[in-house]
């Protein structure tokens, strides 16, 4: 062998020392902070497109660490947050005294922090051709205990309507959803006939009455939004009119009364590790974009600014829990300064 062809290999494993040395300094780059570790999010199916949009944006930033969101419900996120069990729970209601006191027992403390708004809307099947609004009177006389076994068929609720059967979808009594929607329609939280579909995933809703002409079900807007070819929205008129569900009527105030604050609660137990602050931080400087990419309705900046200083002054406990649904919220969050 040459003088000649021993330069040129050396040269060229110098070349890769290089390339090698430069791939390596462009992914310590662009690999993140260098955090790691696990972060479980479970609650509200209403709330978990906007989780997952923001852990899918997080652990592109943040390869590290692991973000796991599940579906259990708002009660059912609740109960495993309490247990310990995760880090942040997902809600589309305020935390109630008894998942209150069952976190004190375990001795979890949380801090509470609005992220989105959204509209619950109610959805028929396309092939529907007899209503395009529904009174607040009549979605009660369907829902309300003293339905169930007695109001069957459309015609029993509108003697306008058709004498076809009617066949109910709706959230399951794990469900923030299910809670919100009986105060706001029933008036009473919790009082439902029982005879319907219930699911604490919207999808199952949303196949539900997309394939099933005599059917009305109700779920958060993000999810009639991404299936608006398959469901038709109905207005809802609660006495001021018929008015559609929609961003504009919930920022502006008229889709009343279902339109609703949601919610995420983190432990403060899991608040002590560093990647679990990491992905706080980073929802909330995202949440604004992502909640309007995923179909719900932004917060006032006002609104964020008031939840960014709760998260940075660590306030912890809520300031939710039996609001009157209707209230701004940047009136609630204000209460404690």
């Amino acid at each position: 062998m040459n003088v000649r062809s021993l330069t040129v290999r050396g040269l060229a494993v110098v070349s890769l020392s290089l390339a090698l040395a430069l791939l390596a300094a462009c992914g310590s780059q662009g690999g993140g902070s260098g955090l790691s570790g696990r972060i479980i999010v479970d609650g509200s199916s209403t709330v978990f497109p906007i989780s997952e949009a923001v852990a899918e944006e997080f652990r592109a930033k943040e390869p590290g660490v692991e973000v796991v969101v599940g579906i259990s419900g708002t009660g059912g996120g609740f109960q495993k947050f309490c247990n310990g069990e995760t880090d942040i729970s997902d809600a589309s209601r305020p935390i109630r005294q008894q998942e209150i006191d069952a976190c004190r027992n375990n001795g979890i403390d949380f801090i509470e922090l609005p992220v989105a708004f959204d509209a619950l809307t109610v959805v028929v099947n396309p092939a529907n051709d007899w209503v395009d609004c529904i009174t607040v009177a009549e979605l009660k006389k369907m829902w309300e205990p003293a339905a169930q076994g007695t109001v069957t068929r459309w015609n029993q609720v509108n003697p306008a309507w058709p004498d076809r059967p009617l066949r109910l979808y709706g959230a399951g009594t794990d469900s923030g959803t299910f809670d919100y929607f009986t105060e706001a329609i029933v008036g009473k939280e919790d009082a439902s006939r029982g005879d319907y579909t219930a699911s604490e995933d919207d999808n199952v809703l949303v196949q539900g009455v997309a394939g099933d002409p005599n059917a009305l079900g109700y779920f958060g807007l993000a999810y009639y939004l991404e299936n608006r070819s398959r469901l038709k929205a109905l207005k809802v008129d609660g006495g001021q009119g018929c008015v559609e569900p929609s961003v504009d009527s919930v920022i502006n105030g008229t889709y009343r009364p279902l339109s609703r604050p949601l919610f995420i609660y983190v432990s403060t137990r899991s608040m002590e590790r560093p990647e679990v602050r990491a992905f706080v931080d980073f929802y909330l400087d995202v949440a604004g974009d992502l909640v309007r990419e995923v179909g719900y309705v932004p917060l006032p900046r006002t609104a964020y600014d008031l939840v960014r200083e709760r998260w940075e002054n660590r306030r912890t406990g809520t300031v939710f829990q039996g609001v009157t649904p209707g209230l701004r919220i940047e009136d609630v969050l204000a209460r404690e300064r």
